[in-house]
């Protein structure tokens, strides 16, 4: 009888953005906006001061739209963290509080409810004062659908289902939240539907969100597979529809990032003109959306999330170590879910 091979240690993942031509690059006003973003979503005690400390090692964070972007990955935080635990069922319901919230920033929310909706109100009332209206209109509609992904991968971990590569990207385009982020990138400017959705714009958006995915479900794995979120990763989907094992897994998504990077590149030839003015708009927000990938991908290594204080170390070996799984406490929902404190 054949003996079951010994799982790896750790896998190795290339650089796959040794060839991205958008450099690292820091806001100037980083700092000061971080300690603004902070201290706002600290005013919630929305964890236990354990994992409110967790939490702040992870880093989240013209000034006032960086604040708005800063605002919005605690946004993604909190909703992850409160969903990851809770049924199907009960990820509706947040994400039904949430959506009313988002249609309605300047309604007082109800009295015990979840503090999502109370979050998500207070972050776009605050958003809406410098954003121009066609990026208004472009969040609210990408971010409920990321709103209504949340729901579909609760439902999945409900039934332990697995899904296949294409059915996967189809939902993990909207989860991975790109889109609403890359709204924000024009805050400052408006951009028409005709442009905004132009189909050569779309697909370059698309291409980069497909970047983004390899990156970030590659190197989250090691703590989703931990946590036992695992199913809700491209690596095992691809180990699960191609039967390969987690080095074959990392290779074909490696491929695919590198087509996605070269359709991206090559699309830029393939933009039509608007005129100087809204040519170098698009120019600015495209920028932006290519930018959004190598900062997706630098923050991985740098924040505490994914690898503890050996972020900068993996991020030159290449190495990624598998931590032993943990079984979370079932019991501990909304403030009181563990947020898990990575140590390599």
């Amino acid at each position: 009888m054949d003996t079951p091979a010994e799982e790896p240690k750790a896998f190795y993942f290339p650089d796959t953005m040794a060839n991205w031509p958008w450099p690292r690059a820091i806001n100037p006003h980083f700092e000061e906006i971080k300690e603004a973003s902070d201290g706002w979503f600290r005013s919630f005690k929305a964890f236990r001061p354990q994992s409110q400390k967790a939490f702040e090692r992870c880093d989240f964070c013209a000034a006032k739209h960086l604040r708005t972007a800063c605002d919005l990955i605690n946004v993604y935080f909190i909703i992850d963290e409160y969903t990851d635990v809770e049924s199907g069922d009960v990820t509706g319901e947040m994400i039904e509080v949430a959506i009313d919230a988002l249609n309605h920033p300047h309604k007082p929310r109800p009295k015990g409810e979840v503090l999502i909706g109370e979050v998500v109100r207070q972050f776009w009332e605050l958003a809406i004062q410098t954003a121009c209206p066609t990026s208004q209109s472009h969040f609210i509609t990408h971010f409920t659908d990321y709103l209504h992904s949340v729901v579909a991968q609760a439902a999945d971990r409900d039934l332990g289902y697995c899904r296949t590569i294409e059915e996967y990207l189809a939902v993990r385009r909207d989860n991975i939240g790109t889109h609403p982020a890359f709204a924000i990138l024009h805050l400052g400017f408006d951009i028409s539907d005709d442009i905004y959705y132009h189909p050569v714009v779309h697909e370059m958006k698309g291409y980069v969100t497909n970047i983004l995915i390899v990156d970030n479900d590659v190197l989250s794995y090691n703590r989703e597979r931990a946590t036992g979120d695992e199913n809700h990763n491209l690596l095992t989907v691809i180990m699960h529809e191609l039967h390969v094992d987690l080095a074959g897994a990392v290779e074909w998504a490696v491929n695919f990032h590198t087509e996605m990077e070269q359709k991206f590149i090559s699309s830029f030839s393939r933009l039509p003109s608007w005129g100087p003015t809204i040519d170098r708009q698009v120019k600015e927000y495209l920028d932006g959306v290519a930018n959004w990938a190598r900062g997706n991908v630098s923050w991985s290594f740098e924040c505490r999330r994914y690898f503890g204080e050996k972020g900068r170390e993996i991020e030159k070996s290449r190495l990624i170590p598998l931590l032993p799984k943990v079984k979370l406490n079932p019991e501990l929902h909304k403030q009181d879910v563990v947020v898990a404190n990575i140590v390599l």
